[in-house]
């Protein structure tokens, strides 16, 4: 038997960087240009020819990740392409980064460094391989399919043996409904995919993931591999989880345009990063923000402008963002939302249309505070009436967010442990 996955350390994290990184980032037109344009396998593979990582520098990305206030990172380690970033043994025609000008294992240096500065280490790998026909037609050529799942199973247990202790293993593209695209089995339509029998449990997650957890002690698995879907957290792409504070779950999403990088395209502003992450965590989740890799593996300078910005911010406020949990009362994406942590609740408000905050306090029937701005502004007034404290907020607001501290006469997981959100009217007033 092994140990059960250390969710509650990855939640308490809240925040980590993304990489997307590998032959595409050369073309500039995004991680699926393989796919999308289309091009050639064999077209394709040429890129390994040019491809050097000379600025790709590990240390100083975890440097960067800290800077930013992220507590871990999760590098994609190979694509849907098949292209590896780290020397594999099991890489079908030997597509790895040995086999380039780089001939560096990046994966390996990449784990280095995040350990280096003490953040999470955490391996995207994508199962399916858009070179292997068995994917896009499994019935017709069924012994290349098979293939491609040794190679899935055979690599996903080197990155779990060879690269010291790891905190996450991302899957992506590995739902079982994504072989072949979940077309091509039912003349174009996506219904009933499941039912066909080389669609259920073609990547036999419970085995493979079986392993990755007797090999790898505490560690957490995301949702994107096979049929059930065996994972300890759900994964809502570029839109905001749904507030739930039953099932762990992380927002992934881009400080830019794309995944992979593209040349010239906008990077999100200071303010709409912490309203990202604020809506997130006020929903009880993590946000796991990409960055892409110029062509030699350094990042757009205006990149890491944004990203310290967004570490500076932490700097000041982190105390509501880290080791919190969602609730105690639904998030609003207009106005924003609350995290508690110990005894204390923290309302994390976006916008000056809302005047006051209204809190709950079951069973409290005199309080004073403490109740504090933690942006700055001067204390609040306060109102308890009815077992509901109202804080009315000041005219004049951060111009960012407006943070407010409200210090309980109990632990917040106790004193809320019956609460039902549902039943609590708009905290915003």
């Amino acid at each position: 038997m092994y140990a059960q996955p250390d969710l509650a350390r990855w939640q308490d994290m809240k925040f980590g960087m993304f990489i997307h990184y590998g032959l595409y980032s050369l073309l500039g037109e995004g991680e699926w240009v393989m796919f999308n344009k289309p091009m050639d396998k064999d077209e394709y593979a040429l890129l390994t020819q040019r491809f050097t990582a000379e600025g790709f520098d590990a240390p100083a990305l975890a440097r960067l990740a800290k800077e930013a206030g992220m507590r871990y990172m999760v590098m994609t380690t190979r694509h849907h392409d098949g292209f590896c970033l780290f020397d594999s043994q099991f890489s079908i025609d030997d597509f790895t980064v040995r086999r380039t000008p780089a001939g560096r294992d990046l994966v390996r240096e990449y784990a280095d460094a995040c350990r280096a500065e003490g953040l999470g280490v955490g391996f995207y790998y994508s199962p399916m391989d858009w070179r292997c026909e068995g994917f896009f037609f499994p019935q017709m050529y069924h012994r290349s399919a098979l293939r491609m799942r040794a190679q899935c199973h055979a690599q996903v247990r080197e990155l779990m043996e060879r690269y010291g202790k790891v905190d996450v293993l991302w899957y992506d593209g590995g739902e079982d409904y994504w072989l072949a695209h979940g077309r091509h089995l039912n003349n174009g339509s996506d219904e009933n995919f499941r039912e066909h029998p080389l669609i259920e449990n073609f990547w036999g997650e419970a085995e493979l993931n079986d392993m990755v957890r007797r090999t790898q002690p505490g560690i957490v698995i995301n949702n994107r591999l096979g049929m059930r879907r065996y994972g300890d957290f759900d994964t809502p792409e570029r839109k905001i989880g749904a507030f739930n504070l039953v099932r762990p779950w992380e927002t992934n999403d881009c400080l830019a345009v794309s995944w992979g990088w593209q040349p010239d395209t906008p990077v999100r502003s200071l303010q709409n990063v912490v309203h990202l992450l604020t809506d997130v965590i006020t929903g009880g989740g993590n946000l796991l923000l990409n960055v892409g890799p110029r062509p030699d593996g350094s990042i757009e300078p205006a990149h890491a402008q944004r990203l310290r910005e967004v570490g500076a911010w932490l700097r000041q406020y982190g105390e509501a963002v880290y080791g919190t949990r969602g609730g105690p009362v639904r998030n609003d994406e207009r106005a924003g939302g609350a995290v508690w942590k110990d005894n204390a609740v923290y309302f994390h408000i976006k916008t000056p249309e809302c005047t006051a905050v209204r809190l709950p306090l079951p069973g409290v029937t005199a309080f004073d505070g403490p109740v504090t701005y933690l942006t700055g502004e001067a204390d609040p007034a306060l109102l308890l009436d009815g077992g509901v404290l109202t804080a009315t907020l000041p005219a004049r607001r951060h111009e960012i967010e407006t943070i407010v501290k409200i210090t309980l006469p109990a632990r917040a997981d106790v004193m809320y442990r019956d609460f039902d959100p549902d039943g609590f009217d708009a905290y915003c007033m």
